[in-house]
């Protein structure tokens, strides 16, 4: 590990503005950070502690929703009793991600930015956009089983990892930041992290020194939570597919329809064409086999990830089934 900086801040506007100059990052948790710090894949020259900041809260909102501070930990908002009753498929994608102890020192913020588990972006031997831009993909032509079959271009496919984004995309979640120059925005969570296109190393909108303070989530949606997760082993392991779905369903018909997933793509992948599949329509086969038709239209594997083409299939049909009362 390369020698650094250490700074630790008594607000979110002293960690902004601690972020003007060199090579900084911030740290909370770690648990992604200083792995990649101790490969030299990340190799800041101060870091940035905001662990200690008033970000560590769970508030209702007057709209009905959740005000979520950045520094929650996994664990603490898994374990939220108005999240655990309004927003199951939240709590279950936590439940779902690393081991307890992880879940116990990892932030939410921590969470939505923390980077591929993509072997060649771990091994600096080899060519990785991600880690060293302009350098090729080593996962093109390589091993790739773990690998992304939407959303990818020909400088990157390696697949998002986390579980809780999956989830806050079905749930509509926004993303609340402050930024050196003092500007806070609201992002959607769908518009925060950014397909790999030809800048893969670009992973989220957030600019230079910008911080998330929290997340926010509207009121809770109508209908049925489920969050699955195919992996290789029951727990500890990264999604192979993962899907976050909220279904409603009146009188026969389906009135509203959320699917986020997971491991099958370069980002947390939500296609609302897959929903339109759905929506107004009895849950059906035949409705069924349209959103997934919808959203393999355009998969493409590698070889070694081909497998994820009918698992998502399989994956998806199984739990609209489950949520639709459906055979």
């Amino acid at each position: 590990m390369r020698s650094f900086d250490y700074c630790r801040v008594a607000s979110p506007e002293h960690a902004v503005a601690a972020m003007a100059e060199g090579h900084p990052r911030f740290i909370a948790g770690g648990t992604n950070l200083l792995d990649l710090m101790k490969l030299e894949i990340e190799t800041p020259d101060r870091l940035v502690d905001i662990s200690r900041l008033a970000l560590g809260d769970v508030e209702n909102t007057d709209a009905g929703g959740l005000l979520i501070g950045a520094l929650v930990t996994n664990s603490d908002l898994a374990a939220d009793a108005r999240v655990r009753a309004r927003y199951p498929v939240l709590a279950r994608a936590l439940l779902a991600g690393a081991s307890p102890q992880l879940r116990n020192k990892a932030s939410v913020g921590g969470n939505l930015l923390q980077r591929t588990r993509c072997p060649y972006f771990y091994d600096t031997n080899m060519a990785c956009n991600k880690r060293a831009p302009g350098s090729g993909c080593a996962a093109l032509g390589g091993i790739t089983r773990s690998h992304a079959i939407l959303g990818t271009s020909e400088h990157c496919i390696a697949t998002h990892p986390s579980d809780m984004a999956v989830a806050l995309a079905a749930l509509d979640a926004v993303v609340v930041t402050l930024a050196p120059d003092g500007d806070r925005r609201r992002i959607a969570i769908g518009d925060f992290h950014r397909l790999p296109g030809q800048t893969p190393h670009h992973e989220t909108v957030l600019k230079r020194g910008e911080l998330i303070t929290h997340v926010e989530l509207p009121a809770a949606p109508p209908g049925r939570q489920a969050y699955r997760k195919v992996r290789d082993r029951a727990s500890y392991a990264f999604a192979l597919a993962s899907v976050a779905a909220v279904i409603a369903v009146e009188n026969g018909v389906v009135t509203s329809a959320r699917l986020a997933f997971g491991g099958i793509a370069t980002k947390p992948w939500r296609d609302t064409a897959v929903e339109a599949a759905l929506v107004g329509h009895a849950p059906t086969a035949e409705r069924f086999a349209a959103a997934v038709d919808a959203l393999l239209a355009g998969a493409r594997g590698h070889g070694g990830n081909d497998f994820k083409i009918p698992l998502a299939r399989r994956l998806l049909l199984a739990v609209l089934r489950d949520l639709t009362g459906e055979l």
